[in-house]
């Protein structure tokens, strides 16, 4: 009975591992696994330091001033920025599509809560909810491309890249972490090698999301599309079905986008930071063309498609060339050269790759080199026929997104991530290798490797280990640097005892001004209010008595003075008998009239009043 018994427990026990290993090879369960190891991990890392529950960029400040007033009622339609810059407003160029969802879960959770411990929920869950679809597109390219062991490697390295990104962290509501998942989900689709229609309509969707959404995700679109046109072309009938389904999903999908966001009256306006026209007609007729030439060329030779693609391209360039010339170069080269000098240089994600180097050589490795690393294998690969296909796709896309990290430094997040795949590929081959000699101390130490060099936290680790031998006290281990105080909301109390009015304040203290009150202001780093952080630089460079010109012109009732704020130094240093440095010195003009401030707060509030009055 005894045997009896313990056969019986036995095969339970082998039923129940063969359960396990079951679950372990089905995507969704394992996505759901590494999702939830992932979100603790970030939980447990950055939650005990979080002094807010906004994320530290202005941008997810902004993002949820844009949110507050959508759910106050401004419409859908309508996303002016009615209490920044000069005039009327600013016209902002972010989407509606990502205000929806968060305005969606602070609501919700308003039903329960308070109203700033709903947003907190809201400003939580959303980011981490966003790591569910990453893992799970880059999964199912692991899969596609490795089987189920390297659906498990991709699903590990991204959870690697994803614990130190500040893209994925509470209060990170900006939607850079949107575009992250897009971008992995446009790239497991084609590699689909089946050339299923279902994965390439969804590579289409994704396509005009990602446009809809943000601009800097276009130039790796446009790659998507060059793949799936040139794998039609190379492929003919084959590739038929999955041409068709992209082209006319991304046309469809992304005339949705363009008539739900779009205000009427903005319909014939040109812009290339946002949906417009120039990107929304340059899809709508690339993806028609494709859609059209997959229908009626499929057939031909092989020559034939490769003349219709050329006449694809010629269409779409001389309408870009005719729409949107402006386009076709950096959408920044209008700004000022005094904001590119005291603002734009200064944004850490806008510097390139020799900036960067100048400015802290040591985080070179954290953001450069696992791109590098894949790239090399992608050509040796290629040079060997091996995964011919998968491999060109990855070299071409991985190229792409290296060259625009090259160029802006926010780029190497999608370059890190697509170099999962081709890395992804290597593991698997040097496993197989080491395991077919476990004493060849060589092959393992080669494998150990090629794991450690694939993921990019390890290369910044190194980098910032040797800056701190160096005696470089700005390295990647370093915590990231405190909001300002001068930006907190105890110091910004002032400002909501006097009446509401135009605050003059630093471009980076303007959106906690916007957040904590319900005050205008005149600056805020964005390139849409180029007007309005001019106007703040030339008051803080002017002499006391020119500086009051632009006050009075400007309808300033308080400026705001933080004598440690960084571009407030910088002008003070440029301009020694400018207003800034003589506030700095303690010299206040008589239109200046100083407010009470708190013990300790450092910053300084001003009520403008003219002379005069």
């Amino acid at each position: 009975m005894t045997n009896v018994a313990q056969m019986i427990d036995d095969t339970a026990s082998a039923s129940l591992i063969a359960k396990l290993r079951a679950l372990m090879c089905g995507l969704l369960p394992c996505v759901l696994l590494y999702s939830a190891l992932l979100i603790a991990a970030i939980l447990a890392l950055k939650l005990p330091g979080a002094t807010d529950y906004v994320g530290a960029d202005n941008d997810d400040g902004m993002r949820l001033v844009e949110v507050r007033d959508f759910l106050n009622g401004q419409g859908w339609f309508d996303v002016m920025q009615y209490r920044m810059g000069l005039g009327a407003g600013t016209l902002m160029h972010w989407s509606r599509l990502i205000d929806l969802p968060i305005a969606t879960l602070i609501r919700l959770f308003g039903f329960f809560f308070p109203q700033e411990r709903a947003e907190a929920l809201a400003l939580a869950v959303w980011p981490l909810s966003l790591t569910i679809p990453s893992l799970w597109a880059m999964g199912l390219a692991g899969r596609r491309i490795g089987g189920t062991f390297g659906m498990h490697i991709a699903l590990g390295l991204t959870a690697f890249l994803l614990v130190p990104s500040n893209r994925f962290l509470p209060g990170a509501i900006d939607h850079h972490n949107v575009q992250f998942a897009l971008v992995a989900i446009m790239t497991a689709m084609l590699l689909d090698e089946d050339h299923r229609p279902l994965s390439y309509a969804i590579a289409g969707l994704a396509a005009a999301t990602a446009i809809a959404i943000g601009a800097e995700t276009t130039p790796f679109v446009a790659a998507v599309c060059v793949v799936v046109a040139v794998s039609w072309t190379w492929e003919g009938e084959p590739f038929a079905r999955a041409a068709k389904a992209f082209g006319l999903t991304l046309a469809l999908s992304i005339s949705l986008f363009f008539f739900g966001t779009v205000p009427p009256r903005l319909y014939s306006a040109v812009t290339c930071d946002n949906l417009s026209l120039s990107y929304y007609s340059l899809s709508t007729i690339g993806g028609g063309l494709l859609l059209i030439a997959a229908t009626f060329a499929s057939r031909g030779i092989r020559l034939l498609r490769f003349v219709a693609l050329g006449g694809i391209g010629a269409v779409v360039l001389t309408s870009a060339i005719t729409i949107a010339p402006q386009c076709l170069r950096n959408p920044l080269a209008d700004l000022d050269p005094l904001l590119v000098k005291l603002w734009l240089d200064r944004v850490q994600e806008a510097q390139s790759m020799l900036a960067l180097d100048r400015q802290d050589p040591f985080t070179l490795g954290f953001y450069y080199s696992t791109g590098v690393f894949a790239l090399a294998v992608c050509v040796f690969r290629l040079v060997y026929g091996d995964r011919v296909r998968v491999h060109l796709v990855l070299l071409f896309l991985l190229g792409v997104s290296w060259a625009i990290a090259a160029f802006q430094v926010r780029g190497t997040m999608f370059s890190n991530l697509l170099a999962i795949l081709p890395l992804t590929l290597l593991i698997i081959d040097m496993r197989r290798i080491s395991a077919s000699d476990s004493d060849d101390v060589a092959a393992a130490f080669c494998y150990l490797s090629t794991v450690l060099m694939s993921v990019a936290a390890v290369w910044g680790l190194a980098g910032g280990l040797i800056g701190m031998q160096v005696g470089n006290g700005e390295s990647i281990l370093q915590a990231a640097a405190a909001k300002p105080s001068c930006s907190s909301k105890s110091s910004l109390a002032p400002l909501t005892e006097v009446p509401i009015g135009l605050v003059v304040a630093p471009s980076d203290v303007g959106v906690s001004i916007l957040r904590f009150t319900e005050n205008r202001i005149l600056a805020a780093p964005y390139h849409r209010n180029q007007g309005g952080m001019l106007t703040e630089l030339h008051i803080g460079l002017a002499e006391p008595r020119e500086a009051e010109a632009f006050l009075k012109g400007a309808g300033a009732t308080v400026l705001a003075f933080c004598a440690d704020n960084p571009q407030t130094r910088e002008l003070a240093e440029m301009k020694p008998d400018g207003l800034y440095a003589q506030l700095a010195k303690g010299v206040v003009p008589a239109y200046l009239k100083p407010m009470p401030t708190r013990d300790g707060t450092p910053i300084r509030f001003f009520r403008y009043v003219p002379a005069g009055s």
